[in-house]
């Protein structure tokens, strides 16, 4: 027999009968929010119960399901090992192999601790106790502080099929926003009226004020959705999300004005590189970069970010502005990283 229960949002409990015994599995946090680059634990203990006084040959079994897989009944099977252990054994799978391994701070303990947490970290972690026939499993979801933004192409809106929009996110330092994350930045008041790509194939785009050509002034606030469209057709913006980064993100201090190429050597001869698009929204949302000077980035753009709203520095509201993508040869200053 098979019982589980979600206590006030607080604990998920996981119990199995099987000889006059109860195995439970639990996980006080159905759900941990960690930063990019650091250290994070996902909380599994099991007992038995009654106390046994011999121990037994519990195995215990690590998977994950990435933020970014669609959705499937076939869902549970795309589930990737990250880590198995019986006893003092244990073996770590791709990506996860040297970064992972379990708390142990008590007996049924079997919290797996994560380093060097990657942006594509993010998902359901599954913690599957085994004893013999019988397996009981707890989930914890693994979220990143971060931002979302949206990003279009330099030939200008809608150019981006799905693989396209991956891509994308991915040279300016982010990856696709999951719907979660999209949902949780317009709750922090995004509103962007240029429909973009999101991780799991669909399209959609965040409206908080209602508006002719967004949807209409009639319809609530709220993301727009237009389904799951054909991956390698459709065009598109993207939504992209970024974590916190481990350099600084700064705007270069230059006697003058710089090109594009001017502006990337600069970077370089200070010992960094032109900082990417996600990194500069990731320094202004989590490290409250404010500077009112327009500056380059690598993908061509023009850009600079305030937190602190001010005169003769664009709207009254938080936000990275934009100038798009000017002419290269155009002179500004420059945003770098290292």
């Amino acid at each position: 027999i098979v019982l589980n229960s979600h206590v006030s949002g607080v604990m998920n409990l996981f119990v199995v009968y099987f000889n006059g015994i109860r195995l439970l599995v639990d996980s006080p946090q159905p759900s941990v929010l960690a930063t990019r680059g650091s250290s994070v634990t996902l909380p599994c203990h099991y007992r038995y119960e009654p106390e046994l006084s011999a121990p037994r040959r519990t195995r215990v079994k690590w998977t994950w399901l990435p933020a970014n897989t669609i959705a499937t009944n076939e869902a549970f099977a795309e589930e990737t090992k990250v880590m198995v252990a019986m006893g003092n054994r244990h073996r770590s799978y791709g990506s996860f192999k040297g970064r992972v391994r379990l708390r142990r701070s008590a007996p049924g303990d079997m919290s797996l601790v994560i380093s060097e947490l990657q942006l594509n970290d993010t998902g359901r972690y599954r913690c599957e106790v085994i004893d013999g026939l019988e397996d009981v499993s707890v989930t914890v979801e693994l979220e990143l502080r971060g931002v979302v933004f949206p990003y279009y192409a330099q030939k200008g809106r809608y150019h981006f099929n799905f693989f396209g929009a991956q891509q994308a996110c991915l040279d300016q330092d982010g990856t696709l926003a999951t719907f979660e994350q999209l949902l949780t930045a317009w709750e922090e008041g995004l509103d962007w009226c240029n429909a973009g790509w999101l991780a799991d194939g669909t399209v959609q785009y965040p409206i908080t004020v209602p508006r002719h050509g967004c949807g209409g002034e009639n319809l609530a606030p709220g993301l727009r959705n237009y389904g799951q469209k054909q991956r390698l057709l459709h065009r598109y913006d993207a939504f992209c999300f970024s974590a916190s980064i481990k350099g600084t993100v700064y705007y270069l201090n230059y006697p003058g004005k710089l090109n594009f190429t001017e502006a990337s050597r600069a970077c370089a001869r200070d010992g960094g590189q032109i900082a990417r698009v996600g990194q500069l929204f990731a320094a202004w949302k989590l490290k409250g970069l404010d500077r009112c000077d327009a500056g380059w980035l690598a993908d061509g753009s023009v850009r600079y970010p305030i937190t602190n709203p001010r005169a003769n520095c664009g709207p009254p509201q938080p936000g990275v502005r934009s100038f798009g993508f000017p002419a290269p040869h155009m002179k500004f200053g420059v945003y770098c990283y290292q």
